[in-house]
């Protein structure tokens, strides 16, 4: 499985990149636009970047520019795809099963939102994907899954749908069970918030549908 980070252009602490890099290595960097400063302060040179560059430090540009391994993937301001999702496709094409994105939450909640929804594209091409920050690791399933509680981002799990209905769900292990409970979108929005794991293991399983999942902390 080759293993990608995404470095895009929105809010990203780089204190807590440089640490989660360090803790978990990637094969193939993709920078994306203004993420190109961030790939610069953290000391890394990318595969590729992606991006129109409108918000890009020049000097840091052009000091990329003059490697010649780096790919670049230049596009017009006016495109129909996101900064993020031209890095994703990128990234596929070079050979990525598997996309760590840094820096795509906490800023503008259309690019956030836009960003979730890219996860579905990556589900529907058999890539796995997440979203991290310092706080959140975001990701979907399509089938049940089992949380090893060591193992976990943070102290919650939560579930939201992301699909118009998640049939069946049931958790086991977790501070709130559920038993084979449908689940939609707008409707008991909080039944599968801030869930905690409570044995080693715990799992959900639910029929149909497709859900977030977000492992998340307290500061």
């Amino acid at each position: 499985m080759k293993t990608g980070v995404i470095i895009t252009g929105g809010r990203l602490d780089t204190a807590f990149a440089g640490k989660f890099l360090k803790e978990n290595p990637a094969d193939l960097v993709v920078s994306v636009d203004g993420g190109l400063e961030k790939t610069k302060a953290l000391g890394l040179v990318p595969h590729a970047v992606v991006g129109d560059f409108d918000t890009v430090d020049r000097n840091i540009l052009e000091e990329y520019r003059k490697n010649p391994c780096i790919l670049w993937d230049v596009h017009k301001p006016e495109k129909d795809e996101t900064d993020t999702e031209l890095a994703v496709n990128t990234a596929i094409k070079l050979g990525c099963t598997r996309l760590m994105i840094l820096g795509a939450t906490g800023g503008r909640i259309d690019h956030e939102l836009s960003n979730i929804h890219l996860l579905k594209y990556c589900l529907d091409n058999q890539v796995e994907a997440y979203l991290y920050d310092s706080q959140n690791k975001v990701y979907l399933l399509s089938q049940g899954r089992t949380f090893c509680r060591e193992a976990l981002y943070g102290t919650y799990v939560s579930f939201i749908p992301m699909t118009e209905e998640v049939r069946a769900i049931t958790l086991t292990g977790f501070k709130y069970p559920l038993n084979r409970k449908h689940i939609s979108i707008g409707a008991e929005a909080g039944l599968c918030i801030s869930n905690e794991v409570i044995t080693d293991r715990a799992r959900i399983t639910f029929d149909s549908g497709i859900l977030i999942c977000i492992e998340s902390k307290d500061f």
